[in-house]
């Protein structure tokens, strides 16, 4: 069965959020596991897992997943920003493997002052140096990007060039599918038959058994409006009506769907997402 969750806060320690994410009426939940911003991720002791694996147990969630950190830029020009990606990535995944995160997914960077091509090529060498000699059991997702400015990974032809580069290596597990950003970015989904024809261009560019998770957000932003801004669902351009026909297609049906958005309406989106699963 699809579980639905949402991304919650890990204030006072990664041990408190599975029961957030339970008073939310989630089954699996997102967070981090440092600082979005920066500076070092707090010590993960023996102690401190097994806490937050009594909480998982307690709070009755077998699943959780982790997003990398904002500044992640696997194609700067700046050699010492690509080796700090690389680090704190793999180290995330590492992470998640002692506390039983199921993937850990990053957005990509940009290639600002470069071709696309370059940047590409250095996303995908970073990917490969993150995986090297990885024996963890937390995968590593690749998110779809909204499109703006030099950001890498907004088309499916530039996500599949990348997975075509690294899908075996051992520790890969596949994409993490944005609605938000796709919509931003110029894929529409918005009826039964745009969400099959997009889904049928994913097949043949990237494959579906790569999509693994998706961030189900509403678009403050119009379709191909290049900007990633989240909005609660029914709020946005995208519709609960087209948010509904993505998630009932066949793949979307055998992956989790999680919320980023914020503060007391995203007990509502929750609500809206579990009527559509339980129509299904």
């Amino acid at each position: 069965m699809v579980k639905i969750g949402t991304h919650v806060s890990i204030a006072g320690g990664i041990t408190m959020a599975p029961k957030r994410a339970f008073d939310l009426g989630c089954e699996t939940f997102q967070c981090f596991t440092r600082s979005p911003q920066g500076g070092p991720a707090p010590e993960l002791t023996q102690s401190i897992v097994m806490n937050f694996k009594s909480q998982m147990q307690e709070f009755g969630i077998e699943t959780f997943y982790i997003h990398t950190p904002y500044y992640i830029n696997f194609a700067s020009l700046e050699p010492r920003i690509r080796r700090s990606s690389i680090k704190v990535v793999r180290d995330e995944l590492e992470r998640g493997s002692a506390l039983g995160a199921k993937y850990v997914m990053t957005h990509l960077g940009s290639h600002a002052g470069q071709t696309l091509e370059e940047g590409i090529a250095k996303v995908a060498n970073s990917v490969s140096q993150i995986l090297n000699g990885y024996k963890g059991t937390t995968e590593l997702l690749l998110e779809i990007a909204a499109g703006s400015g030099n950001i890498i990974g907004d088309t499916f032809d530039e996500v599949a060039t990348i997975v075509e580069n690294v899908k075996k290596l051992n520790g890969f597990g596949g994409v993490c599918f944005d609605t938000c950003h796709a919509f931003a970015s110029g894929y529409d989904f918005r009826t039964p038959e745009k969400a099959e024809k997009m889904l049928k261009e994913f097949d043949k560019k990237i494959g579906l058994e790569y999509l693994k998770l998706s961030h189900i957000n509403d678009s403050m932003m119009d379709l191909g409006g290049k900007r990633d801004r989240h909005e609660h669902i029914g709020d946005g351009f995208i519709g609960v009506d087209g948010i509904t026909a993505l998630l009932t297609s066949k793949p979307f049906q055998k992956i989790d769907w999680l919320l980023e958005t914020e503060d007391s309406k995203r007990e509502e989106d929750i609500r809206i997402l579990k009527d559509i699963r339980d129509a299904l």
